[in-house]
């Protein structure tokens, strides 16, 4: 019995704690966000996780609870402004995608130089020591 209530206090039971959720939906969207302008990508990732179950489990429960007027209203300014921080995010993730192709590209690139051409050393510089130096026989 402990354990279902555990339960119930993660997911919310009311208007109002539906609210809740979306506000640290939100919250959780906005720290995604400066992962993403931060380049951050592995905290990007970290947080994702959490933001797909936290989705998850407000679908769920927001079937059962019809809102009012006022309620509905601030879910959906709270809605846009998280499809709003996502779409920024996406577009920054596909930047980072670009830019990571266009590095690849360069690689392949080099790889296939490389062995086109052997890999390529750099000049031998003669010293004056170097050419005092008796030849050695072979």
């Amino acid at each position: 019995m402990s354990h279902h209530h555990q339960l119930q206090r993660h997911e919310p039971s009311s208007s109002a704690a539906l609210l809740e959720a979306y506000e640290a939906l939100l919250a959780r969207s906005s720290r995604m966000l400066d992962a993403a302008r931060a380049a951050d990508w592995e905290a990007l990732i970290g947080q994702e996780t959490g933001y797909v179950v936290d989705v998850e489990r407000l679908r769920r429960r927001e079937a059962e609870l019809p809102l009012d007027a006022a309620e509905a209203s601030r879910k959906a300014d709270l809605l846009e402004r998280i499809l709003a921080q996502d779409l920024e995010i996406r577009e920054r993730l596909l930047e980072r995608r670009e830019a990571l192709a266009t590095l690849i590209g360069s690689s392949r690139q080099t790889l296939a130089l490389s062995r086109a051409y052997g890999p390529q050393k750099a000049p031998e510089v003669i010293t004056m020591d170097d050419r005092r130096a008796p030849k050695k026989a072979p």
